[in-house]
C-alpha cells in the first residue's frame, strides 16, 4: 500500500494542533524524525518473526514511538 510522505507531514501537523494525546508507532528513519521534530520520541527494537522464514531468523527493526505529550510516570511501558 502506497503511503506518500506528504501524509506523514500532514500527520505531524495534526499532532501539533490536536488538543488530545496522540501516540504514533512507525519505523525509525531520519526523515521521519525530521518531520516529527519537537515531539517526544521513544525508540524500540521490534522483532519481525515472519520476515525471513527461509533462514528461520527474525529480523530486528528500529521502531519509533512518537507522542505529542511528555509521558510522565509510564514506568516500564517502554
Amino acid at each position: 500500500m502506497d503511503f506518500p510522505f506528504e501524509n506523514y507531514e500532514r500527520m505531524a501537523d495534526f499532532m501539533r494542533r490536536c488538543k488530545g494525546k496522540v501516540m504514533v508507532s512507525i519505523n525509525d528513519h531520519p526523515d521521519i524524525r525530521r518531520v516529527f521534530e519537537g515531539f517526544h520520541f521513544e525508540t524500540l527494537d521490534i522483532r519481525y518473526s515472519n520476515t525471513n522464514q527461509r533462514q528461520g531468523k527474525a529480523e530486528i527493526s528500529g521502531e519509533l514511538v512518537i507522542m505529542n505529550w511528555q509521558p510522565a510516570g509510564l514506568g516500564l511501558l517502554f
